[in-house]
């Protein structure tokens, strides 16, 4: 995982590829006619300005005339987990047919039953460290961690974790999720715990929870999930995301208010998204034409469109397959330098620590 990491960020810093046309293949057509049948596809926890996705589905619904059921949107990684688990005899609309988690919820949910086996036809161009090697779950996207700032409001922009607590940022910093149930959130406190120093895992996740419970003693820390529009009202002046995130809410709100984005100067912390089809999935042929779709060539540059790393980038590039106007969109490559991924163990660690610790040590109600 961590020498793939290194490989993926040295080749998306690179910025001359050759422009070239991409080729969109076609997925086996008994497939396609198969997931035709079933008419739709259930998805949850996609909304349209993560990662490209609004541009994707759309895509996808015009490519093979499935409708897309689209369950809540804002839900976490442990809640796409639990919509599985609750809808286990459930093959009505509640029950997702496909699942985007973090990294570290894959694993969990192949060991739990919940998951079932699919390879798509790229499957040998995406890294073995990126997926499960019986095909229960594979990396879609990476991003890192970053400020979203509205500069309406904000004018001395901070630049690194511990600048957060400082008295002028009273009352302006949010998570993007709830730190007990998302992965983004989990993640944002084990990267400001890293910024300290401490190693990625458990030390970092304790001294994450520290940071935010210095963050929520000192007035600064706002207890309110933090969206593009929470951050447009000035409620969340800085919000806490993935860099795709605050890169796609930056162009969606269009300067109404400004908005700068900023990846710390320490405790940048990369992670992985995962795809898994629910082993009680009500429409198994759509999702698995999902997943070709995905992970395409236009399905990945798709995600790239929406700022975010795609898990064949490698393949992608070395083929000339990524159109330069895609890459020259991106942030400046000096600001991934510093990235880390951190382990499956690691992300483990962290996460138990985190959504167990949050009350106790925080206590602050995420909502």
């Amino acid at each position: 995982m961590v020498d793939y990491s290194r490989r993926l960020l040295a080749l998306s810093t690179a910025v001359l590829f050759a422009s070239t046309t991409i080729s969109f293949a076609d997925a086996p057509a008994e497939l396609v006619e198969a997931a035709k049948k079933e008419g739709s596809l259930t998805t949850i926890a996609l909304p349209h300005d993560w990662c490209g996705y609004g541009d994707i589905i759309a895509g996808f619904k015009a490519k093979y005339g499935l409708e897309v059921n689209e369950l809540n949107p804002d839900a976490g990684s442990k809640d796409e987990v639990e919509a599985i688990k609750a809808n286990k005899d459930n093959k009505g609309p509640q029950a997702p047919d496909v699942i985007d988690v973090g990294l570290s919820f894959g694993p969990d949910a192949k060991k739990d039953g919940l998951t079932q086996p699919y390879k798509v036809s790229t499957w040998d161009s995406i890294p073995a460290e990126l997926k499960d090697a019986d095909g229960h779950w594979y990396g879609d996207y990476y991003g890192v961690m970053a400020l979203e700032v509205n500069t309406d409001i904000v004018k001395n922009v901070p630049k690194d974790w511990a600048d957060l607590l400082k008295p002028e940022y009273a009352n302006t910093v949010a998570l993007a999720g709830d730190p007990r149930a998302s992965n983004q959130a989990i993640l944002a406190v084990q990267a400001a715990g890293a910024s300290s120093g401490a190693k990625p895992g458990a030390a970092a996740a304790e001294a994450g929870l520290k940071f935010f419970a210095d963050l929520n003693k000192a007035g600064n820390f706002v207890p309110v999930i933090g969206k593009s529009g929470t951050l447009a009202q000035g409620a969340t002046p800085i919000i806490v995301t993935w860099d795709y995130n605050a890169l796609a809410g930056r162009d969606t709100l269009k300067g109404n208010p400004p908005v700068e984005v900023v990846v710390p100067a320490s405790g940048v912390l990369a992670g992985v998204y995962v795809q898994a089809i629910s082993a009680y999935a009500p429409h198994p042929n759509a999702a698995k034409l999902w997943m070709e779709y995905l992970y395409s060539d236009e399905g990945q540059v798709g995600y790239l469109k929406g700022y975010c790393h795609p898990a064949r980038f490698q393949d992608l590039v070395k083929n000339n397959k990524v159109p330069k106007e895609v890459l020259d969109k991106l942030p400046p490559a000096a600001a991934y330098e510093k990235a880390f991924f951190p382990t499956l163990d690691e992300q483990a660690a962290a996460k138990d620590v985190i959504t167990k610790g949050w009350d106790k040590v925080v206590g602050a109600n995420v909502k």
